[in-house]
């Protein structure tokens, strides 16, 4: 398998920079570079030995460990080892989890805000949700 700059780029931004298996953060200039931090290569989630194929849909960025650990398993089986239930969000999905995240937290800040300080409080209480909200990590969710 033979794959172009942008499509390496494209698998990589996939995750916002982290092995779609263990979320450890992976740095883009050590591409196949073994023994480097961050160092990470094209995973197949459905393994070719088991029919899996080359669609770029179908390709993540893994650190090497995970990679070449992961062997013919299936990506769900090892993220559920550790603990994970699916790949880190790209960066444009990220973010539009984060605005929803601002938004929930905003409007749950309202009510304490209200009760505490009446109007001022609401203000101050939704301010606060919102910054929280948006500070929290959608992959953990």
């Amino acid at each position: 398998m033979r794959l172009t700059e942008d499509q390496v780029n494209d698998i990589f931004d996939r995750t916002s920079s982290k092995c779609h298996l263990c979320h450890k953060k992976l740095s883009f200039k050590n591409y196949a570079r073994y023994g480097k931090q961050g160092a990470w290569e094209v995973e197949h989630s459905v393994p070719r030995a088991c029919g899996g194929s080359d669609r770029l849909n179908k390709l993540y960025a893994a650190c090497i460990s995970c990679n070449r650990a992961k062997g013919a398993r299936t990506t769900r089986s090892i993220r559920l080892r550790r603990g994970l239930t699916r790949a880190p969000m790209s960066a444009n999905i990220r973010e539009a989890a984060k605005r929803w995240k601002a938004l929930g937290g905003g409007l749950l800040g309202i009510v304490p805000g209200a009760m505490l300080l009446g109007p001022p409080g609401a203000v101050l209480g939704a301010a606060l949700g919102a910054v929280l909200g948006h500070e929290q990590d959608p992959d953990n969710d």
